[in-house]
């Protein structure tokens, strides 16, 4: 169906109001409710020392090297519904320690990575996609890409490294059109899409989604590989999405697992082997990062997965061949920091807008923030706590109580009060930067 954002793959941001007319935006939007400003801080100054998304060229060094720009290729990996329960590597306790998990490529990986356990800033893909690819939560009751704002003009990862001569393109096994992501995309910035009509073979349909990822996955390698480099490439997985269907030729060749899905996320990890496998032939690869995270969590098994903040989790990895990235960091990470990371890590020399944080600024505070069904979730300091607009309506002890089974919030004042504040200034930042459209720099 044609939306607003649809105009995004006929012109530029700037041009969309011109291209979309009065009555079709008033049809599209007549039952939406747009976001209400609100002021918590009366004082500018105030609200950006709690909260301030403009990052302005604050590079961290992780390395010994001057600052230059460092035009690595990248290459993003969005695994459906990739919860940190399904990874071994993540889950050392689980089962007292006998825990296996169902990733064991992913897990081989994580072994030479810079690892986060991150959560998720939605639940599902329509909001993991901005989340990851421009570093823009959805803290509201629609969606970023179907709602009134999504013509805005946006920082995104392939529009800034666009800045510095980046080819980039979108490669997703779905239908055309899907969830319109080949929308969003190019307002993100991104040059190429890559569906299903692109793969133009149906003897690899999954008969549901689109093409099956290990095939998918090669497709991707071998585009990459005849893209002149410095690119960005991102990879959205399909295959562990309901109801998860895997090759004919794989029945019976992967483990079942607890849950239905945990199948299809055995043959996802075995399709994500052999791109790896195809890929380390490939001259590009070892002057490539790779980020591997997830667009959103599925169905959880053990009780610490079934809880509002487990509900979350999902990892984030980032791996480049011959590197000291590495480590399991036990840092709150969400999706949003992706970008401002990656661009910290690339030497990025301009100012850009970012709902999260540089992960590997250890100075900086870290946290993940989500919004479902009215109520706000702040996760920080090892503290989780949820927010209505108004005022807070729980406060839990991550660390004391992993099951969020104690209620601190009218025991720990000066805590719920801090961390109400900082969910406050994220609000107000973001309410009014949609708005206003006032999610670029402008310079």
């Amino acid at each position: 169906p044609i939306s607003i954002i649809t105009a995004g793959q006929y012109t530029n941001s700037k041009n969309i109001p011109i291209v979309l007319n009065t009555p079709f935006t008033i049809i599209k939007t007549i039952n939406q409710q747009g976001l209400q400003p609100v002021n918590y801080f009366s004082d500018d100054e105030e609200l950006n020392k709690i909260f301030n998304p403009v990052f302005k060229n604050k590079i961290i060094r992780t390395d010994t090297s001057v600052s230059i720009f460092k035009d690595l290729n990248l290459v993003i990996f969005i695994m459906e519904s990739y919860t940190t329960e399904h990874i071994g590597a993540l889950n050392p306790f689980l089962e007292n320690g006998n825990y296996k998990g169902y990733t064991p490529f992913l897990d081989s990986l994580i072994n030479k990575s810079l690892v986060f356990k991150g959560y998720a800033n939605g639940k599902r893909s329509i909001e993991g996609i901005p989340a990851i690819l421009a570093s823009l939560p959805t803290l509201m009751n629609f969606d970023y890409i179907t709602s009134i704002y999504s013509g805005n003009k946006i920082n995104s990862i392939a529009g800034l490294l666009k800045e510095k001569g980046y080819s980039s393109a979108f490669y997703h096994g779905g239908t055309n059109g899907t969830m319109s992501f080949d929308a969003f995309v190019k307002i993100a910035g991104f040059e190429k899409y890559y569906g299903r009509t692109e793969y133009n073979n149906e003897k690899d349909f999954d008969g549901k989604w689109g093409i099956f990822d290990e095939e998918f996955f090669q497709f991707a390698a071998e585009n990459i590989n005849q893209t002149q480099q410095p690119f960005f490439a991102t990879i959205f997985s399909l295959s562990s999405h309901h109801p998860y269907s895997i090759p004919e030729k794989y029945k019976n060749k992967f483990r079942k697992g607890n849950l239905e899905i945990h199948e299809s996320i055995m043959y996802t990890d075995y399709a994500l082997k052999q791109f790896f496998k195809t890929a380390s032939k490939m001259p590009w690869f070892e002057n490539t990062l790779f980020v591997i995270t997830a667009d959103h969590t599925s169905e959880a098994y053990y009780p610490q997965y079934q809880t509002n903040a487990g509900n979350y989790a999902i990892p984030i990895i980032f791996y480049k061949p011959g590197s000291n990235l590495t480590g399991i960091q036990t840092d709150i990470a969400q999706q949003t920091d992706i970008m401002p990371t990656i661009l910290n890590y690339l030497n990025f020399d301009k100012n850009f807008i970012a709902f999260g944080t540089n992960l590997l600024d250890i100075t900086s505070y870290h946290f993940s923030i989500s919004y479902l069904n009215g109520i706000y979730q702040l996760i920080k300091d090892n503290y989780v706590l949820q927010f209505d607009g108004n005022k807070s309506t729980a406060l839990y002890n991550l660390n004391t109580d992993s099951l969020l089974h104690n209620n601190l919030i009218n025991s720990e004042e000066t805590i719920k009060t801090e961390l109400e504040n900082f969910i406050k200034a994220i609000i107000q930042q973001y309410n009014s930067r949609l708005i206003n459209n006032e999610l670029i720099i402008q310079e």
